[in-house]
C-alpha cells in the first residue's frame, strides 16, 4: 500500500528560532508556530482554537529561517511529519511529533527580520539546493 506524509501549514511563531548545528556542521533552526481555527458555534457565536507545532528546519534553508524570521512572523511551511521515541534517565518513555520542514514561504510584505517575500529553493538535510535560480549577470537575465 502506498502512503503519504505531506504537512502545509501557515500560522505565526511562537517564538524565535533557535540555531545550533550537528557535530558534522548541518544547521538546525527549532521554532515553534501557532495555526488557528475559527468557527461559528450553535448559537452563532465565533469560536477559535490554535494548535501549537514544533517545526524542525536543516541545512541553509535552517540559516534563512533563523536570519530573516522572529516571533510573532507569519510563515507557510511545506514539510513532513517525523516521530521521536526516548526514555529518560528515570526510565519513563517520551515521545514527540514534530513537523521537519522541506520548504518555505515568506508571508506578506515586510514580514521577517530582513523582510521580502517568495519561495526559499528546496533542500535536503545537508543544505543542498534542488532547484533555484541559476547564477547570472545582469546582461543575462531575460526580462
Amino acid at each position: 500500500m502506498a502512503s503519504l506524509n505531506k504537512v502545509y501549514l501557515m500560522g505565526n511563531l511562537t517564538r524565535d528560532p533557535e540555531l545550533r548545528y550537528t557535530p558534522s556542521g548541518t544547521a538546525v533552526a527549532s521554532f515553534g508556530i501557532a495555526v488557528n481555527r475559527t468557527w461559528t458555534g450553535q448559537n452563532s457565536e465565533k469560536k477559535e482554537e490554535v494548535c501549537f507545532v514544533d517545526i524542525n528546519a536543516f541545512g541553509r534553508r535552517a540559516e534563512v529561517i533563523n536570519e530573516y524570521f522572529s516571533k510573532g512572523n507569519p510563515i507557510f511551511i511545506e514539510g513532513r511529519l517525523q516521530f521521536n521515541q526516548w526514555e529518560t534517565k528515570e526510565g519513563q518513555k517520551r515521545s514527540v511529533l514534530r513537523v521537519v520542514a522541506e520548504n518555505f514561504q515568506f508571508i506578506g510584505s515586510g514580514s521577517g527580520k530582513g523582510g521580502g517575500s517568495g519561495t526559499f529553493p528546496e533542500a535536503d538535510e545537508s543544505g543542498q539546493s534542488s532547484g533555484g535560480l541559476p547564477d547570472m549577470s545582469g546582461e543575462e537575465i531575460p526580462f
